[in-house]
């Protein structure tokens, strides 16, 4: 499990990268699924699995009620897009080209992704080793 998670923790990061460098790719390639109704659902539907990884995952990570929360997060945002059906349709177009024309917003946004994919990573490795008396062991 714990595999999986670093693996979408590596995606958010090279997503967050791209953003930064290129936020005109990522624009190109979020309006060839945003706009239709089946790509809006396979978003949601990917984004409700991601959010369920991490909560399934998030007892045995460095910070669990982060990780769980943030799992909820990433939840409820895939099911608001999957409940909202065609009418998503027009909402993504306009929210696309309002992004296009702020790019700067974008790169935030990448930042953003840059930041919770080394948040994720960092909090599913595996925690120091500790010694009997709760201290990290000297080397």
């Amino acid at each position: 499990m714990r595999i999986v998670v670093l693996f979408v923790a590596v995606l958010l990061i090279a997503v967050g990268v791209a953003g930064i460098i290129a936020p005109d790719s990522l624009t190109e390639l979020r309006q060839t699924y945003m706009v239709t109704p089946r790509g809006l659902y396979a978003m949601g539907t990917i984004r409700v699995a991601i959010g369920l990884l991490l909560i399934r995952s998030a007892s045995s990570s460095r910070t669990p009620k982060t990780l769980r929360a943030l799992g909820v997060l990433v939840c409820l945002q895939g099911l608001s897009r999957e409940s909202g059906g065609r009418s998503w349709g027009s909402i993504a177009r306009a929210i696309l080209e309002w992004e296009a024309a702020h790019t700067g917003l974008l790169r935030i946004g990448a930042l953003m992704a840059l930041a919770t994919g080394g948040f994720v990573a960092f909090t599913v490795t595996l925690r120091p080793a500790r010694s009997d008396s709760g201290r990290a062991p000297v080397r």
